[in-house]
């Protein structure tokens, strides 16, 4: 009787290993979880309901209609970078939990495939994606559209999770963090030439993904067919050539975390105050996390490489700070403490105030989330030209104002939900995905509703953009202020410690 495993016995590990993340939670927890994919699947028929009753115009049609492939392409482009930037995709789960249990990597890549759509910035882009197609065709022809939209989807998450893994092994080669980064190099100088080159080059119509369109809007026809059959094909074919990548980056060391576990850092003469102290620690747990580190770089570069060679205007790239802040904040910020680990006990035994200690922690969320969105507008900022002075004062405003924002709220959730999590691994997230999905859209829709008023400001006399950023700044500081004497209540900060330090 053959006893070798079977790709059956992976699907029921897969089960399995989902039952038992679930079953981990507290029983509210868990039964808001499960209403997680319901209520995404409910949101994007609305939202195909919605735009499918309205009455397109021919013009803004026909444009929407030429850019579809750079849509889809787009998207390509967003799944393959964040699974390169996470080291394969997302953990089902975490390194240290999976120790004492036979988790295989084909089970951890299955995982990861399940775990990529649970990300706002891939529901954003997929619900683009099928309100795009709902706009372009007939109400007659919206399933068959839908189900091209759909194909593209799970096809291109498969090959970014394929991207990612390949990464993933490079990375653990003897020669591969500097290929990699070679690579990254490489890809700002393209990016860069070709923002430079300017209307040169035509993005509107790549030639290779045309077939998308036409199978759009030819609904039940042959091309469609052979589009929707030919995904699917190639979604099976790559869920399987992940396995490989999957396998052999296993099998190899994670070069990066062992060389952070076990690196050697000299002393650094005292610090001049316990302020500095503070600083110092926080500033060091966020750069030695290798997915912290590598998550700021791929927030500062992408939005703004995009902004780069999209030619973006100025009324669009006020968005970037609220979006690189908002990202930012998702790598670590909404769960803050979780950054001190078992460490949480020796930084309590110290004679410093804890008011002191929540002042340092959200200053160093503060300012890294300022430095990744300063790059951000800096590279967008390469071809839109030189902004008038409302328009830069708008910009200044929403910079402050979203990083604010986005730090006020963070302290305050990581004092109510508290999660213990490693961030030593390249593929951690600091709270379940589930609870990540409703945290990733509650700020990028603030974030993004506050770029966009500050973008209607832009174009008005320059003081009214002050004048409207102080409410925010004000209500943003008095809600850091009640989170700091919640963390000052010992009641509540054991609570946090002992969360975060088991």
């Amino acid at each position: 009787m053959p006893t070798a495993r079977s790709w059956t016995d992976e699907l029921t590990d897969l089960r399995a290993l989902v039952r038992f993340r679930l079953d981990g939670q507290r029983s509210a927890r868990r039964r808001r979880l499960r209403w997680v994919v319901p209520g995404l699947i409910t949101a994007a028929v609305l939202l195909v309901g919605t735009v499918a009753g309205l009455d397109p115009d021919p013009e803004r049609a026909d444009q929407l209609r030429r850019l579809f492939p750079v849509s889809c392409l787009a998207f390509l482009g967003l799944v393959v970078t964040s699974a390169i930037a996470s080291g394969g995709g997302r953990e089902l789960l975490p390194r240290d939990g999976a120790t004492p249990y036979p988790v295989g990597p084909v089970v951890d890549h299955l995982g990861a495939l399940l775990l990529a759509p649970l990300s706002v910035a891939w529901l954003f882009q997929a619900w683009t994606l099928l309100g795009v197609a709902a706009y372009l065709v007939p109400p007659a022809d919206l399933l068959p559209a839908v189900l091209v939209v759909l194909a593209w989807l799970v096809a291109a998450t498969a090959a970014g999770q394929v991207a990612g893994w390949s990464a993933e092994t490079v990375r653990r080669t003897r020669h591969g963090k500097p290929l990699l980064r070679g690579a990254l190099v490489l890809a700002v100088v393209a990016a860069t030439v070709l923002a430079l080159v300017g209307p040169a080059v035509d993005l509107g119509d790549p030639d290779g993904l045309r077939f998308l369109r036409v199978a759009l809007v030819h609904a039940w026809g042959a091309t469609w067919l052979a589009t929707v059959v030919g995904l699917l094909l190639a979604t099976v074919g790559l869920v399987l050539l992940g396995a490989l990548p999957a396998r052999a980056a296993t099998r190899r060391l994670p070069k990066d975390e062992a060389r952070l576990e076990t690196g050697n850092h000299p002393a650094r003469p005292n610090p001049a105050s316990d302020f500095a102290a503070l600083h110092r620690i926080d500033r060091a747990s966020v750069l030695r996390s290798l997915p912290l580190r590598r998550g700021l770089l791929t927030l500062g570069l992408s939005p703004g490489l995009i902004a780069m060679v999209a030619d973006l205007d100025w009324d669009t790239v006020i968005l970037l700070p609220g979006l690189t802040a908002s990202g930012g904040a998702l790598l670590f910020g909404v769960n803050a403490w979780c950054l001190d680990a078992r460490g949480a006990l020796w930084r309590e035994s110290l004679p410093v105030s804890a008011g002191l200690a929540f002042t340092v922690r959200a200053g160093v969320l503060l300012e890294l989330l300022l430095a990744a969105s300063a790059v951000s507008v800096l590279l967008g900022a390469v071809r839109a030209g030189v902004p008038t002075l409302s328009e830069g004062l708008a910009l200044g405003c929403i910079w402050v104002v979203s990083a604010l924002m986005v730090v006020s709220a963070s302290m305050r959730w990581s004092l109510r939900k508290p999660y213990a999590v490693d961030l030593r691994s390249a593929r951690a997230t600091p709270a379940p995905p589930g609870v990540m999905v409703g945290y990733s859209g509650r700020l990028a829709l603030a974030t993004t509703m506050v770029g966009l008023f500050f973008s209607g400001v832009a174009v008005l006399w320059w003081p009214v953009s002050i004048a409207c950023a102080l409410p925010f700044v004000l209500v943003s500081l008095h809600r850091l202020r009640r989170a700091r004497r919640g963390w000052e209540d010992p009641f509540v900060r054991s609570r946090v410690v002992t969360t975060v330090a088991a």
